[in-house]
């Protein structure tokens, strides 16, 4: 499994870099990039459009980071809540397996179950 993973990594990588040779001219053009909203206008300094691609990336790796560090918190939390309810039916549970075996009389009433005439 690991030289399939090595085989398959390998030509994705060989993917990209023909991918890059051959529009080496389209990424090296230059662009700038607008944002014109009501309340603010923006512009960015001419840029080669290969940059603005690894500033995009870069910028995904980071919100899903950020998302990832989020949601890992929140399941620890949940985790601790769990396990602290865990803990409290354990308790619950070796009390009762601590009590004492207590045997009671069970009266006969005979066979209709007690009603005898």
């Amino acid at each position: 499994m690991k030289h399939i993973k090595a085989i398959i990594s390998i030509l994705v990588m060989l993917l990209i870099v023909i991918l890059i040779v051959e529009n080496l001219g389209e990424l090296s053009k230059t662009l700038t990039l607008k944002v014109d909203l009501l309340f603010w206008d923006c512009k960015t300094p001419p840029m080669q459009f290969y940059l603005v691609i690894i500033i995009v990336f870069l910028l995904g790796i980071l919100i899903a980071g950020f998302y990832g560090i989020v949601e890992r918190f929140k399941l620890k939390k949940e985790i601790r809540i769990i396990s602290k309810a865990n803990r409290e039916k354990d308790k619950e549970l070796n009390s009762f397996r601590n009590l004492p075996i207590v045997e009671s009389k069970i009266e006969d009433k005979g066979p209709a179950g007690g009603d005898q005439d």
